[in-house]
């Protein structure tokens, strides 16, 4: 049986943890407020983005340009978003459980993973998997010069033809307690429009030529698809390690509650078995 002074040796050791918890949801927390802000400020950019590329991309359905290339698919690229921390409850586990879903639909050799962040590129350098590119220390911190690089590298490659599609796995942030894995198509580029079966005809007068448009408007187009995915995913993680530190703070504090009501019975019966040795003493001196 656990000794009073085991008891508060425990307690301590509780309440440090305690401490430390309380102080990550703090900063999770500071850092959710920050990254939510960029992903309301990045969301209408990236919608009207998409519309004036659909505007575009009906106006001049005869141009042809290597981002829409949609070929035979002989190798797939997925981008596996992942945290570079832990402690963020199933955040990680549930983005890797949807690329193994969409891994199983291809064969293993037609498959090429590009991890951002250290959980998923641990977790699959582990296994038979081949890794083409990888994006470790962001820190779930936005930079666009790492944007940037990711954007072109992507890019590159299906330019190159090492991959035929690239597909991006994230989490979509909803709210600071709802957030849901997302599989979307980067490449090839597609239409949204014509992705959901819409049509509408509307002439355009290009000026300068379509060509010339969609070599400018591409290239942000893409960066916008990356910086949008990483915000969402980078806003999910703060939140779901804030809600993951919350729980574990309130966990600590019950066993803080729990610890402290066996402690203080250990020490009112070790109180009254000295009461009572001290009582029987008497009696047998008096005897």
């Amino acid at each position: 049986m656990a000794t009073l002074r085991d008891l508060r040796r425990r307690i301590k050791s509780v309440q440090g943890t305690q401490q430390i918890t309380k102080a990550m949801q703090m900063v999770a927390a500071a850092r959710l407020r920050r990254a939510q802000d960029k992903v309301e400020s990045s969301r209408p950019y990236a919608s009207k983005m998409q519309a004036m590329l659909d505007n575009l991309t009906r106006a001049s359905a005869s141009l042809d340009h290597p981002l829409f290339e949609k070929r035979e698919v002989k190798r797939i690229g997925i981008v596996v978003v992942t945290s570079d921390r832990g402690l963020c409850g199933s955040y990680n586990h549930n983005v890797i459980a949807e690329t193994e879903r969409l891994i199983k639909c291809y064969q293993p050799d037609q498959v090429s993973l590009i991890p951002v962040g250290k959980k998923g590129h641990s977790y699959y350098s582990k296994r038979a998997c081949r890794i083409v590119l990888r994006y470790l220390g962001l820190g779930g911190l936005l930079d666009l010069g790492q944007v940037r690089s990711i954007t072109n590298d992507l890019v590159n490659l299906f330019l190159s033809r090492e991959v035929d599609e690239i597909h991006m796995v994230y989490t979509k942030f909803l709210s600071a307690v709802s957030h849901k894995v997302t599989t979307d198509k980067f490449l090839n580029i597609e239409s949204q429009e014509k992705a959901e079966g819409k049509q509408v005809q509307v002439d355009y007068i290009f000026e300068p030529g379509p060509e010339k448009i969609f070599s400018t408007l591409l290239p942000s187009y893409c960066m916008t698809r990356v910086q949008t995915a990483l915000a969402e995913a980078f806003a999910s993680e703060h939140a779901a390690r804030m809600i993951s530190m919350s729980a574990a703070t309130k966990n600590a504090e019950e066993m803080i509650e729990d610890l402290t009501l066996v402690m203080n019975k250990l020490r009112q019966a070790t109180i009254t078995k000295e009461m009572l040795e001290i009582t029987t003493g008497a009696e047998a001196l008096k005897g």
